[in-house]
């Protein structure tokens, strides 16, 4: 993939609706396209707009294991709204799961740092590079004013990890504007989203965010600094 392509892409769509910015790319872009959901409200809006090139894309799930029975409900609800859409799931290794357990404790990830990027890597890092194995472009539901780390994205980057172009077309949406979508087309959405949970990860390292807090303060909320979990390592490379 040359630097020069990313670069025209990125200034052919920059102006264009969300709408057209993806049948734009779908259309443009060569090779396998994926999408990734979590079942978070920003995943659901592109399920559904996706869902008019049912045909172009491929979406699929990592399901950790210990994601919260709430969005098992929200993944039911996808499954019958949108049934033309096969939702692929990858699980992380069972070998992996069970050494990680019987060297630091079911629930180790609590007591450092380090065991917890170690219980990311195994059940989400690990299970999404298979899931992106032979994918030339990855679509997700990354927004810039979701963290501080966001903010210098850009619609289409090169992921050097994967070896892909990764898209992120709700990149200049407010989550407000993300509501509204919602709201007008009837699109399910986690029920634990009106408690307080803005961003859902796994239940023992989600909460729900207390008046004023950051977006991401629910997310490993016994932990200081840049939050992620390793799925998306930005790197701004296309300026």
């Amino acid at each position: 993939m040359r630097h020069e392509d990313l670069l025209n892409w990125n200034k052919e769509i920059k102006e264009l609706p969300v709408f057209e910015k993806i049948k734009y790319i779908l259309d443009t872009i060569p090779g396998k396209k994926v999408f990734s959901t979590s079942f978070g409200i920003e995943d659901q809006m592109i399920t559904d707009i996706l869902y008019n090139y049912v045909e172009k894309v491929e979406v699929f799930t990592l399901d950790t294991g210990r994601n919260f029975e709430e969005t098992y409900d929200v993944f039911q609800s996808s499954q019958i709204k949108y049934k033309n859409f096969k939702f692929k799931i990858y699980y992380p290794d069972e070998k992996d799961i069970r050494e990680y357990v019987e060297e630091f404790g079911i629930n180790g990830f609590y007591r450092s740092i380090e065991n917890r990027k170690q219980c990311c890597y195994i059940r989400k890092v690990i299970p999404l590079a298979r899931a992106l194995k032979e994918a030339n472009l990855w679509i997700t539901g990354l927004r810039a004013e979701q963290s501080p780390n966001r903010e210098n994205m850009h619609f289409l980057e090169w992921d050097d990890t994967h070896n892909l172009i990764k898209f992120n077309p709700l990149l200049n949406y407010t989550l407000k504007e993300v509501e509204e979508y919602i709201k007008q087309n009837q699109v399910p959405i986690n029920r634990l989203y009106k408690k307080g949970y803005l961003s859902i990860g796994c239940a023992p390292c989600t909460r729900a965010l207390q008046e004023g807090e950051d977006f991401r303060a629910g997310r490993w909320w016994w932990e200081n600094g840049k939050k992620e979990c390793g799925l998306h390592i930005h790197k701004d490379k296309n300026n």
